[in-house]
């Protein structure tokens, strides 16, 4: 009996968490967007410009990109006995991914599959609200995803 606790508690400590922050952001909504990633546990940021997209399709592609970052980042056969928390400043998107609102919005939807999808790929993947304020990494990636494209679309 002491042999199986034992057992199920070194399983627990093996199980790592990873904490990400996640951002989109659009000028204009629709316009030009971009996301923000940024993986706290294992100090990586990422942005990367979406194109013309709204707000919130912004904010649910970073955590589409945010999980399989992550996923690429330890490995699949690892990412399975990994726990998730995905906190982000949406509090639209955070209570959509919590089953709290319904996404009425049609284009949302394929990327709320996604994000349910990959959520197999852990042991567990939890969505948290957080202040716009303890965000500032992600939302700072996506601002510079955004400013590198229109400075670049201005130099022809």
């Amino acid at each position: 009996m002491l042999l199986w606790g034992r057992n199920l508690l070194d399983k627990r400590d093996r199980m790592k968490k990873i904490v990400m922050y996640s951002d989109g952001g659009s000028r204009g909504n629709p316009g030009p967007a971009a996301l923000g990633v940024y993986i706290e546990t294992l100090d990586k940021r990422y942005g990367e410009f979406l194109g013309t997209k709204t707000n919130n399709e912004a904010e649910y592609s970073a955590i589409v990109f945010g999980l399989k970052k992550i996923k690429s980042l330890v490995g699949k056969a690892s990412a399975k006995q990994t726990s998730v928390e995905c906190r982000m400043d949406s509090e639209l998107a955070c209570k959509q991914l919590n089953h709290q609102y319904k996404i009425e919005n049609e284009k949302l939807q394929p990327h709320f599959l996604e994000i349910w999808n990959l959520m197999l790929d852990f042991s567990e993947v939890k969505f948290t609200h957080v202040r716009r304020e303890l965000n500032t990494i992600a939302d700072a990636e996506a601002n510079r995803a955004m400013d590198d494209y229109a400075r670049n679309r201005n130099l022809f």
